[in-house]
């Protein structure tokens, strides 16, 4: 089985995070869609790492070093963008401490019930007494597997934290890409299929729960703005990958 990626401030977008897609008129239009689904990945890949573990040096200073959108057209990911960058704009000696404290604050929590903290597992919010290692865990294994996609093995997390489902988003797209590079419009049909259904039945469906914890717990603007982002992103996403499918795709007969 493939593995998940390691997440590492290395997986980070070759191209700076906020870069826009540039049109080239000498792409054919699998190429073009291939690397606008490439960069897609690619912030996929970059959210899954911030929910994975607290921020380090080099990852704080590759953002810090990026360009960001101000008008995507969606409020929360343009809010989302804001309040990171707002963040980075003022960084100071004690930053990285304020990071670590909120993360820890946001995502860990003191407590012993399901309610102490925004704890990043789709089981907390969809099993009734907020539990982990529930329902929700055993259906995304399947998913995983299904698709011979499998959590790397020093991964201590339940399958259901959201770092691993944005994860499986961006190796999905990753795999779409290059069927289209293949000249393969039913295979990246197939997976890009299986994206969007895993988007709307998954990570749609209670993601938004933990991002409203999130805006209860967090105190610095990073992770309030991260709470923004991710869910303007996935909704967005998901209608991106509605429409595409609903259009023939590059390679198809």
């Amino acid at each position: 089985m493939t593995e998940f990626e390691n997440l590492t401030p290395e997986d980070l977008a070759e191209r700076p995070l906020g870069e826009e897609l540039e049109a080239d008129a000498e792409m054919d239009p699998a190429a073009e869609l291939a690397e606008m689904l490439r960069q897609r990945a690619a912030t996929y890949l970059l959210l899954s790492r911030l929910f994975h573990k607290e921020v380090d040096d080099q990852l704080l200073a590759d953002m810090h070093d990026s360009l960001y959108p101000c008008d995507t057209g969606d409020e929360d990911i343009d809010r989302g963008y804001l309040y990171i960058s707002t963040f980075l704009s003022n960084l100071w000696s004690e930053s990285m401490r304020e990071l670590k404290v909120d993360y820890a604050r946001c995502f860990l929590g003191q407590g012993v019930d399901g309610y102490s903290a925004a704890y990043p597992y789709e089981s907390v919010y969809t099993s009734p007494k907020r539990l982990m290692m529930e329902e929700a865990r055993n259906e995304v294994m399947r998913i995983y597997h299904q698709w011979s996609v499998d959590k790397d093995p020093n991964w201590r997390e339940g399958e259901d934290h959201i770092s691993l489902e944005l994860l499986f988003e961006s190796i999905m797209g990753n795999r779409a890409a290059a069927a289209l590079e293949a000249g393969n419009g039913e295979d990246a049909r197939k997976i890009l299929a299986a994206s969007a259904e895993f988007l709307e039945e998954h990570l749609v469906a209670w993601a938004p729960m933990l991002f409203a914890d999130m805006h209860r717990f967090a105190k610095t603007k990073f992770y309030q703005g991260l709470a923004y982002l991710a869910q303007g992103f996935i909704i967005t996403d998901l209608q991106f990958l509605k429409d595409l499918l609903s259009e023939e795709l590059p390679g198809e007969e």
